[in-house]
């Protein structure tokens, strides 16, 4: 069996099947961050239901769709941050991550951004591992660590996202895509 990928800003976590912690199940997690201190990561299909003009009215125009403000995760639920997706250079207010992901300045005026973005997604609280923690997760079981692509921050179809991720990886992975929802009925 190949080994998995390293944990690296700028790739997914894909929740395994045997993830059944309601907050994380069947999610997708980017890494934003990853170091000996632990990893920061935001689910990237959890939309909520508050739009994001309610939030960051400035940052609304910028918004993918859906416009609303995304469960990031359990952490600092009282934190608001933002990733985007830029093709071209490295505008001010924008750290990329990895390729054209990046994590956005929200202090930053939007308009310094405006024509640099394909697209912003704005998040409430961020998934956090402490030193340690997510690769004893990983030698669970727990996680598939897979290649990010630039529309998968940007998802039109977040709630799809899980299948999608996993579809494109082929192989095993690919077989989970199809999963039942509750394996108990099938």
């Amino acid at each position: 069996m190949a080994e998995p990928p390293p944990i690296t800003a700028g790739r997914l976590l894909v929740a395994a099947t045997a993830l059944t912690d309601p907050t994380f199940r069947r999610s997708v997690v980017l890494i934003a961050q990853h170091d000996e201190e632990g990893a920061v990561g935001v689910v990237l299909n959890s939309p909520g239901e508050t739009p994001v003009a309610d939030i960051l009215e400035k940052w609304a125009p910028l918004a993918g769709e859906p416009a609303v403000a995304f469960f990031g995760g359990p952490v600092a639920l009282d934190a608001v941050l933002a990733v985007a997706v830029v093709p071209r250079g490295d505008p001010e207010g924008w750290r990329r991550i990895r390729g054209s992901v990046g994590v956005v300045d929200l202090d930053t005026p939007p308009a310094v951004l405006a024509d640099a973005v394909r697209g912003v997604r704005v998040f409430v609280g961020y998934a956090g591992w402490g030193a340690g923690q997510l690769e004893e997760e990983l030698a669970e079981g727990a996680w598939h660590v897979v290649d990010a692509e630039p529309g998968d921050v940007l998802a039109d179809r977040p709630g799809a996202l899980w299948r999608s991720v996993l579809r494109r990886q082929g192989g095993n992975l690919a077989m989970l895509a199809t999963y039942p929802d509750d394996a108990s009925l099938n």
